[in-house]
């Protein structure tokens, strides 16, 4: 079973800087078949022997043309099912939307969700964080209210849940932030197309923070609206104020144990992976000092997502997601992540909930970067007792801003 402190309640870098990081190596012997036949003593074995290799050249090639004529089907129709454009779900305004299911996006099958009481009520697509902590599984739990007024959509990005359980293949590949964007433009061509709506609500938390601002920079063209939360802004600044300021709330604590691991691990960057843990788990703790607590009841999966054969997939998805996001050698994508250096001017009304208490992506650095946003709207929310996950604060306040700042937009 999809179990909350291996997900998102143990959001961002903590699960993972503690497993340890290993490597299988492949054993590649190849073995050749004997190719020897009887010697020829006879005219008669020696046409005999002629006569097999034949027929067992004939088979090989017959068996040959029969697999690459599957391959090359098999890839027709891959290509025929990405140009096909999906049928409309929506038949009248007042229809209600709920489908599960996986799409074909950007060359793999990924797992969307999405809900609404009606089709022509707005579209939102949250980017989850992790990168593999998808919100999917608690998606009713957490945001079921919102179905009233939104069509709410969740997806698996490639690397994590479902999407990765369906391609476990792709841990054999790199994430990178244009990937990911590719992906992610691709989802939002699906729902138009699906929902019949020229442009989506985009929202993002954390890792989707970075994930959005990226897509929105791409195709300002899609997007109602940017809602960021938890936003990350540059793995330089993200991280040193990050650091500096737990290291100081756990001196102020007296905590020595946690002092003494922050301190042994020093100022960023690291090259060690699991440094990243070091200082999530110290900011968990701190956190939850000063913060208010997201209800309990959120983080019981859904009932489709209890599965516990599948529970080691699920796992290696987050493992290779977290490394891909930080890197063996702080070369992951987190690394390459600098906002600022896509220019400060957007098309698209953006809007940030900050957590006053987060101490991964700190409010003196998002606060720093919105003020330097030029956007025809743009708003900053500062929220008392939130840290970096989800809280029912955070919550009301994104719906607070859905309802008052965003949903206007949709009907100009």
């Amino acid at each position: 079973m999809l179990q909350v402190d291996k997900s998102l309640f143990l959001h961002e870098y903590g699960i993972h800087s503690i497993i340890e990081i290993s490597h299988e190596e492949l054993d590649m012997n190849t073995q050749h078949p004997s190719s020897g036949f009887a010697s020829p003593s006879s005219a008669n074995v020696a046409k005999e022997t002629l006569g097999y290799a034949r027929i067992l050249l004939t088979i090989a090639i017959l068996i040959s043309a029969l697999l690459f004529n599957n391959k090359v089907s098999a890839e027709n129709r891959v290509t025929q099912e990405s140009a096909k454009s999906p049928a409309s779900l929506c038949v009248t305004a007042n229809q209600k939307i709920s489908q599960e299911k996986f799409v074909l996006i950007n060359g793999i099958e990924q797992w969307i969700t999405m809900k609404g009481d009606r089709c022509d009520n707005p579209v939102i697509l949250f980017l989850h964080g992790g990168p593999a902590n998808p919100m999917s599984p608690y998606a009713d739990a957490i945001y079921g209210a919102w179905q009233k007024d939104f069509t709410v959509v969740h997806w698996d990005q490639r690397g994590g849940g479902k999407t990765f359980i369906r391609n476990p293949k792709t841990a054999n590949e790199a994430l990178t932030m244009e990937l990911m964007v590719r992906d992610g433009v691709a989802v939002v061509q699906y729902l138009r197309q699906v929902l019949a709506k020229d442009k989506v609500i985009l929202m993002g938390g954390s890792w989707g923070s970075a994930l959005g601002l990226h897509m929105v920079k791409a195709r300002e063209d899609l997007f109602f609206a940017y809602i960021g939360t938890a936003q990350i802004v540059s793995q330089k600044e993200n991280q040193a104020a990050g650091y500096r300021k737990t290291l100081a709330l756990a001196r102020a604590s007296g905590d020595s144990k946690m002092i003494q691991n922050l301190e042994e691990i020093g100022s960023p960057p690291w090259l060690n992976p699991r440094n990243f843990g070091v200082v999530r788990r110290a900011t968990k703790v701190l956190e939850a000092k000063n913060t208010i607590a997201a209800p309990k009841h959120w983080w019981k999966p859904a009932e489709s997502y209890q599965m516990d054969e599948l529970e080691a997939q699920y796992e290696a998805g987050e493992e290779y997601s977290f490394i891909q996001f930080v890197g063996f050698k702080n070369d992951g994508m987190y690394s390459k992540i600098d906002l600022s250096a896509m220019g400060f001017s957007f098309k698209t009304p953006l809007f940030l909930v900050q957590g006053e208490e987060d101490l991964v992506t700190v409010p003196e650095v998002s606060k720093a970067y919105f003020d330097q946003i030029q956007a025809p709207e743009k708003a900053y929310v500062l929220l008392a007792k939130t840290g970096h996950n989800p809280n029912q604060t955070s919550v009301d306040a994104e719906f607070t801003l859905l309802k008052e700042r965003v949903l206007p937009l949709t009907r100009k």
